[in-house]
């Protein structure tokens, strides 16, 4: 299949990837996705790479493709490409992705990316600080939030019209949230490739464009031309303390959907909330994930996880977890590891992968927090113990199952099980 390719270039980076691009609808989260719950789009080139974040290029053989999207506030530009791997990771392997991340983690990764690749864009503060500013949302999404992709088939003349148009045009910002946001940066990459396809939502979305539209129309599209080849992922937010991300909605669905907008509203104006729930239901309903297959770490494509594998895996690993401690509570673990990793120091080893400085007792151990590196001889097996139980606690959520794959949780399963023997000695 063509999106089991697709994926398995984005994340080994092994082979060189056919033709597509994907539009990357990505969930809100934080203060901001309280405040407004439309999320974040952006587009995934596979054959487009970026010779630099403002710079976009054919792709050599062995790369993966780039990221582009527009942001406010980043040096003045309006749009910035980013390796796929960096995009989601703030890494340059998968190798390297952490297998439980807090933020302590997820800023160290995007500093240390920022200091060897984004210096033009994001340089360091007065001081040799870390700047501030939205330069952050340029790389480690994927420890933010969950994001859907939806892939559709483009062909080589059209990626290097694309190249050409957009290295010639000017990369000013002029960012405008009703008018000029992120949606619509989307919707004209889309109809740059297929014309007229993605437009605003009057009544769904007041004539704001949005992410869940673009999404929604590029889905119809796909569906009424079987010719090119088409298909949805999720791409599942990291496992860790990093609070979760909430589900993408419209702008007449925010309203519907959260009461502090909604009571007020019916009470001192109900024939305008009945009116929002018409346009909502008559062209605003649409859901991400439907026929969504969830991607893998090894980048493969599997279905959901199904209630019955979670149930059992769940058992297993509690009667596991009594057995190696009968008076531990549920969740005892991951608040451990939590703890933990709270008091931890980040750093990377001489291969580039990242591991946690941590104190066990009155000792100082270094513990690998990747595939990688987390069975490596100098690591605590106590801890790595309570790293793959925080994660495995993590996967096995009822609210997680749906974009957590068999295989992963198999695998994890799997080094748990290879130290346990040694945590146990």
């Amino acid at each position: 299949m063509r999106l089991v390719a697709l994926v398995v270039f984005l994340l080994s980076l092994s082979l060189r990837a056919h033709a597509d691009a994907a539009l990357l609808l990505e969930e809100p989260f934080g203060h901001f996705g309280a405040f407004t719950a439309t999320g974040h789009a952006a587009v995934y080139f596979t054959r487009i790479c970026a010779a630099s974040p403002t710079v976009l290029r054919r792709c050599e053989s062995g790369e993966a493709g780039a990221v582009i999207s527009r942001y406010d506030g980043i040096a003045g530009y309006d749009w910035i490409a980013i390796p796929i791997v960096p995009y989601l990771y703030a890494v340059e392997s998968t190798e390297d992705v952490p297998l439980y991340s807090d933020a302590k983690i997820v800023a160290f990764l995007r500093n240390q990316y920022r200091k060897e690749h984004l210096e033009a864009v994001a340089p360091d503060g007065e001081n040799g600080e870390t700047p501030g500013g939205n330069w952050n949302q340029l790389v480690g999404s994927a420890y933010d939030r969950t994001i859907y992709g939806y892939e559709i088939e483009t062909s080589e003349e059209q990626d290097d019209a694309f190249i050409r148009e957009y290295n010639a045009a000017p990369n000013r910002s002029h960012f405008k949230l009703l008018t000029h946001n992120c949606a619509d940066f989307a919707r004209q990459v889309i109809n740059f490739y297929y014309p007229k396809t993605a437009h605003r939502n009057l009544l769904a979305d007041a004539g704001i464009t949005t992410p869940k539209q673009i999404s929604k129309l590029l889905v119809k599209f796909s569906d009424r031309h079987p010719e090119l080849q088409s298909s949805s992922f999720v791409i599942s937010q990291v496992p860790g303390s990093v609070p979760r991300s909430t589900p993408v909605h419209g702008v007449v669905e925010s309203v519907l959907k959260s009461k502090k907008y909604l009571l007020p509203l019916a009470i001192l104006h109900p024939v305008v909330t009945g009116a929002l729930a018409v346009a909502y239901v008559g062209s605003g309903r649409f859901d991400p994930a439907k026929r969504a297959m969830v991607m893998d770490s090894a980048g493969e494509l599997e279905t959901p996880l199904l209630t019955s594998q979670r149930r059992l895996y769940r058992e297993q690993l509690d009667q596991l977890l009594a057995h190696m401690n009968p008076h531990a509570s549920t969740g005892r673990d991951e608040r451990t590891w939590a703890r933990l990793e709270a008091g931890a120091s980040p750093q990377l080893d001489v291969s580039g992968r990242p591991f946690l400085r941590m104190r066990l007792g009155a000792e100082l151990v270094n513990v690998g927090i990747s595939r990688e590196n987390i069975l490596d001889s100098d690591v605590s097996p106590e801890l790595a113990q309570e790293l793959l139980v925080a994660r495995l606690n993590a996967e096995l959520r009822s609210s997680a199952a749906s974009k957590t794959s068999e295989r992963d949780v198999m695998r994890d399963w799997q080094l748990l099980q290879q130290v346990l023997p040694a945590a146990e000695k």
